[in-house]
């Protein structure tokens, strides 16, 4: 029988949440520390600021010393007691996440860290206790049950509320690392419906070609024709080579739509005329890659495609304020319905599906006649330029 072995894929995914296990703890300790030394030094302050607010003799500082120190004593032993109290209700919330959500664990959390507390707390009132014996002061009644009974109830309400603060820290890590993992699984919906919508130009774009190709056999060009599929084999290979989720210069878009229009030219040099206004400034932009591509293939198949005579492709980029403007304009047959041309067909709704899910509602694209025999498609994004552009 083979040996069964973990993918790449799944062994990459363990390393990733063991690391990510690995430093989650490590920011659950590094918190652990400064709260518990906020927690504890706060507690001693409180009380020993307290005694000094009872003192009515100084006279006996080495015996109101020896007192301090006891007591820096008993908070320390407290702070031991309070990290083996941590320990164990970091493991009881290890478990809890393994079996679901720890949430839903919170009254088990808080009865099982009062239990704790309880036991916990004669502990320390026995410290207390010994110190008191071992080392009796004057200004202090000899130790007996009450004071027993007191330091207890003491160490009791200093550990419950302890406790209830590392829970709350250990939620809080909780929550922070269900953010972390949500908006992780968000980023990679997106990364993954960006690169969807990004391959399906390339096939709506070889479909349109390919007609083109059939036109130019069915009329006899095959000279034409094979230039036109030597074209698109190259601007195939380049347009492949493209990452789908990496904007690039607007300049180097227009490149390619220029490599587009010469394979179309093939067909239509005799009645296409394009012309580009692009100022220097818009040139470094950032855009999707191919998100121009629907629109002149648009342009060419509603457009020069259906109308008798030469029809003129106008594209403008230009600068808003902080938004970078598209318009492409092309000539269409003066009797075209309006109606008809007004929606948007395959390749316009993947361009405004590729804007809504990289731009959310930053990105608009509007289309449609804007005079008899003019159609004209509107895109607005936020501005973006290359690095060291200006």
């Amino acid at each position: 029988m083979a040996e069964c072995r973990p993918t790449a894929a799944r062994s990459n995914e363990r390393n990733r949440g063991m690391t990510d296990h690995a430093s989650g703890d490590c920011g659950i300790r590094d918190a652990f520390f400064t709260f518990s030394a906020v927690y504890w030094g706060g507690a001693l302050l409180t009380s020993t600021v307290l005694y000094i607010i009872k003192i009515s003799d100084f006279s006996q500082y080495l015996w109101h010393g020896l007192y301090l120190a006891e007591k820096c004593g008993r908070y320390v032993s407290g702070w031991i007691i309070a990290c083996i109290i941590s320990y164990a209700l970091f493991n009881l919330n290890r478990r809890a996440r393994g079996r679901g959500p720890s949430e839903s664990s919170l009254p088990i959390f808080i009865v099982a860290a009062f239990l704790i507390s309880l036991v916990a707390a004669p502990s320390w009132g026995a410290f207390g206790f010994l110190l008191q014996t071992l080392m009796p002061l004057p200004q202090l009644s000899p130790p007996d049950w009450n004071g027993f009974v007191n330091d207890t109830a003491m160490g009791a309400a200093l550990f419950f509320g302890w406790s209830c603060l590392f829970i709350c820290l250990l939620f809080s890590f909780e929550l922070h690392d269900r953010e972390r993992r949500l908006a992780a699984a968000r980023e990679e919906a997106l990364s993954s419906q960006m690169r969807a919508l990004r391959y399906q130009v390339n096939p709506h774009f070889l479909f349109n070609t390919l007609n083109s190709v059939a036109g130019l056999i069915e009329e006899g060009e095959t000279g034409k024709a094979l230039r036109m599929i030597m074209s698109l084999s190259t601007f195939l290979r380049v347009t492949l080579s493209l990452d789908p989720m990496q904007d690039i210069a607007l300049s180097e878009e227009v490149a390619l739509q220029q490599e587009y229009l010469a394979i179309e030219g093939e067909r239509f040099s005799d009645r296409m005329t394009v012309r580009i206004d692009m100022t220097e400034e818009v040139r470094s932009a950032l855009v999707p890659s191919l998100i121009l591509q629907p629109l002149f293939e648009n342009a060419i198949k509603h457009g020069v495609n259906i109308t008798v005579g030469n029809v003129e492709i106008t594209f403008c980029a230009r600068r808003d304020e902080n938004r970078l403007v598209i318009t492409l304009e092309n000539d269409m047959p003066k009797g075209q319905d309006p109606i008809r041309v007004t929606g948007m067909g395959v390749g316009l709704r993947n361009v405004a599906d590729r804007l809504r899910a990289g731009f959310d509602r930053e990105g608009l694209l509007s289309a449609g006649p804007v005079a008899p025999g003019r159609y004209r498609v509107f895109l607005s994004i936020p501005w973006s330029t290359i690095k060291g552009a200006r």
